[in-house]
């Protein structure tokens, strides 16, 4: 019975690795082994053709010393981050908070509101760009009708920043349907023992539902703040970092640097400072976390 058992385990123990192993061929070849190579090429002045030779700490010091581009890139990424994470969460919370009403056709406003997600980010880039034209967008006709004179907003250093703002929250359909689900998974029986003690609506939004929903805006915060770090497509497409750099966002400057300058070596010096960056604020984020996530088990 011993050896019989030893069989069916060995058994189940290859079929295990037979199952995992396309993932895990996926992983070694197109994860792992391009971030082992990228930690190489760091020390390296390689370029596209994989031509170069080891120049030690020269690419980090040459980013910190010598690259203006890469603290005016890092600052306007820092900028796009800070304005545009607390608003998706504040907006994210509102919305939700309205798509959690027992309403008649509440589920083709969940679906609206969560379509801008997943549609073609470049096609809706495009479709931006034609709203926040300074001649014949929408917005600045919209504008005009109240008699007011819109901005250019793409080619104006003040204002084009936070247009790529604008777009980036008009696309927060995940993190809606992310808070959507905390709300939805919050006891109804508080809010009915509330309702008996005489407490209004403003009372049980702040004192029952955004202690329970901290959970879920910290992952959207952690998340927001990952992706915000990584913005690249919207402000390449519209303005290609312009008017004057005021929306070339680090990834731009890596982006450049790879496949424009062919300098393989300082781009993954920067991509790896970026990480570096993403992980100091995130820490941040979760140490923090401790004083304002409220967790009721």
């Amino acid at each position: 019975m011993k050896a019989r058992n030893n069989r069916i385990e060995n058994r189940e123990e290859k079929q295990f690795f037979l199952f995992i192993s396309p993932w895990l061929l996926g992983f070694l070849i197109f994860t792992l082994y391009p971030m082992g190579y990228s930690i190489f090429l760091v020390f390296t002045d390689m370029d596209m053709t994989g031509s170069g030779q080891f120049v030690g700490l020269d690419n980090i010091i040459r980013a910190f010393t010598q690259d203006p581009l890469f603290y005016r890139s890092l600052l306007n990424t820092l900028y796009f981050v800070l304005v545009s994470v607390p608003a998706s969460l504040l907006m994210s919370f509102l919305i939700a908070l309205l798509l959690n009403q027992k309403i008649k056709g509440v589920g083709f406003f969940r679906t609206s509101f969560y379509i801008p997600y997943i549609t073609s980010g470049v096609a809706v880039t495009l479709l931006w760009g034609w709203i926040f034209n300074a001649q014949f967008g929408f917005i600045n006709y919209f504008l005009s009708l109240f008699g007011i004179t819109g901005p250019n907003w793409l080619s104006d250093t003040k204002w084009a920043m936070p247009a790529i703002i604008i777009m980036g929250i008009w696309t927060i359909g995940n993190s809606i349907i992310i808070t959507l689900a905390g709300l939805q998974d919050i006891p109804e029986a508080l809010y009915e023992s509330a309702e008996i003690d005489g407490a209004s609506s403003f009372v049980k939004i702040t004192q029952i539902t955004l202690p329970l929903i901290t959970p879920t805006l910290y992952f959207n915060l952690v998340m927001g703040i990952i992706g915000g770090f990584q913005i690249f497509m919207q402000p390449y497409i519209l303005t290609e970092g312009g008017p004057s750099y005021s929306t070339y966002t680090y990834m731009m400057h890596i982006y450049n640097s790879g496949f424009k300058y062919n300098e393989m070596g300082y781009a993954s010096t920067l991509a790896w400072l970026l990480f570096v960056v993403i992980m100091i604020i995130t820490l941040i984020v979760n140490r923090t976390s401790r004083h304002w996530v409220y967790y009721d088990n």
